[in-house]
């Protein structure tokens, strides 16, 4: 009689965790069709080990389908929900995945891949937490509506004022962040709509460390922002009065 054989035991074989990427790149896009492919495509050739994400704030076009096509990894939002709610998708999701580095672009071509290298070497040097690329740092030559330049420079007046040191470009959103700022971005005072010059400022009474760089922005597609219409009056009032709020509890707090 054949003696009784115990059960072949195989090893168990137990996935390994994706790698957390070092760096990710963050795309809030709304209609960004024939325009957010080309930037997706550019970052993957230029930073071949980076993440690159794509949040799609309710397109109606074929925003998507474009980003997904070109690489990127989609977020997708079932409705437009702003373009601050769309960076805050985004800075969560690079939290859950142990993100070191994100640089955070527009996906119209406004900001050119290439000039994302400057950001990222001033933050590498780990005496920041917050690097912001500004237009009018000596690169380039960028060619701005007289009514959103007088408006970009208000805020920069105001900006420089309350944090006590030159602020040129105060409401770009090509900006490299660590995870410090990161967890302080994720939190509920961040606007769903125009995070600007108000968020720069709370981010300075909280003690996190920011500088510009001077980089080289492109002009964006005709017709396409989210300054028309009615919107720059809104964005003018909400902005100063979120500035004096920041203002006057920065100052109680400090």
């Amino acid at each position: 009689m054949d003696p009784v054989r115990a059960p072949e035991r195989r090893p168990q074989v137990i996935p390994l965790p994706e790698p957390s990427p070092r760096l990710m790149f963050l795309i809030p896009a709304l209609d960004e069709q024939g325009r957010v492919g080309a930037v997706v495509r550019e970052l993957r050739e230029r930073f071949g080990d980076a993440h690159v994400v794509v949040v799609d704030d309710g397109s109606t076009d074929r925003t998507a389908d474009e980003a997904r096509e070109a690489g990127a990894h989609l977020l997708s939002h079932p409705f437009h929900m702003g373009y601050g709610a769309a960076l805050q998708t985004g800075y969560k999701y690079a939290l859950r995945r142990g993100v070191d580095l994100l640089i955070q672009m527009d996906g119209d071509g406004q900001h050119p891949p290439a000039e994302a290298g400057l950001l990222l070497e001033r933050i590498d040097e780990g005496d920041l937490d917050l690097v912001v690329g500004s237009r009018f740092r000596g690169r380039g030559r960028y060619r701005m509506p007289l009514l959103r330049r007088l408006g970009s420079g208000l805020f920069s007046v105001i900006t420089s004022r309350v944090v006590g040191r030159p602020v040129t470009d105060p409401t770009s959103g090509f900006q490299a962040m660590n995870a410090r700022t990161l967890r302080f971005y994720q939190q509920d005072f961040y606007p769903f709509d125009y995070p600007d010059a108000d968020i720069l400022i709370r981010a300075d009474y909280s003690g996190l460390r920011f500088d510009e760089v001077g980089v080289e922005m492109r002009a964006g597609p005709p017709g396409k922002s989210m300054h028309r219409g009615l919107r720059p009056l809104y964005y003018v009032y909400k902005a100063l009065l979120s500035i004096l709020l920041t203002w006057i509890t920065g100052r109680r707090a400090r």
